[in-house]
């Protein structure tokens, strides 16, 4: 009886290494989770810092506005030296023929109230004759009139263009002088986008006018 207790406390003793390497084998089995659920978890953080890390910045550019100068035209012809002169010149031929008007309107007065006192006393041949050649001198004034006003327009013309000349000349320098893309009259402009600079020169250029005309 001792004998077979002995044996079987062998048999015992020998098969404790298999059933601890038997219950040794799940321990390691639930290790792997844990070392699946941690890498599974560490993923979204690298998102995560990915996301919060800033964007590259990106380069600012300063867009540079276009320079366009306008200029009022009729404030150069009556404020500027040049343009005051051009008015003088027209005002005094105007008024040189206003004179020679109101000389030949007085003359045909006197020419129409003569005649209507001498009409009781003329045949009707005599008022025809008379009548016919105060008509013809009615067509002579009302042809001096036409003669002078064309005349006082093309004087003008030619000072106003003499004028623009000028302003034009003295626009082209101070636009090269200053970095002006162009410079117009205030007339035309019409419309100016946020991509230009728009600038009122007249004084400017009346300064200039101004200047020259002094030299002279």
């Amino acid at each position: 009886m001792r004998k077979i207790l002995l044996v079987l406390l062998t048999i015992s003793l020998a098969a404790l290494p298999s059933i601890s390497a038997f219950a040794a084998e799940p321990a390691t089995t639930a290790t792997a989770p844990e070392a699946s659920v941690t890498a599974t978890s560490t993923e979204p953080q690298t998102k995560a810092v990915a996301a919060e890390s800033p964007a590259p910045a990106l380069p600012v550019t300063t867009e540079q506005k276009i320079k366009i100068g306008f200029i009022d035209m009729a404030k150069v012809a009556s404020d500027s030296s040049p343009g005051k002169a051009a008015y003088a010149k027209v005002k005094a031929k105007t008024g040189n023929y206003q004179k020679q008007i109101k000389s030949k309107e007085r003359q045909l007065q006197k020419q129409k109230a003569a005649i209507e006192a001498q009409l009781p006393s003329l045949q009707p041949s005599q008022r025809a004759a008379k009548a016919k050649d105060f008509q013809k001198k009615l067509e002579s004034f009302q042809k001096f009139l036409e003669k002078a006003e064309k005349d006082v327009r093309t004087k003008e013309a030619e000072l106003l263009k003499e004028l623009y000349q000028s302003v034009e000349k003295s626009a082209g320098d101070y636009g090269k002088a200053n970095g002006f893309a162009a410079i117009v009259m205030r007339k035309d402009l019409l419309f100016v986008g946020n991509t230009v600079d728009i600038q009122d020169l007249t004084a400017e250029i009346i300064k200039q006018l101004d200047g020259t005309s002094t030299k002279k």
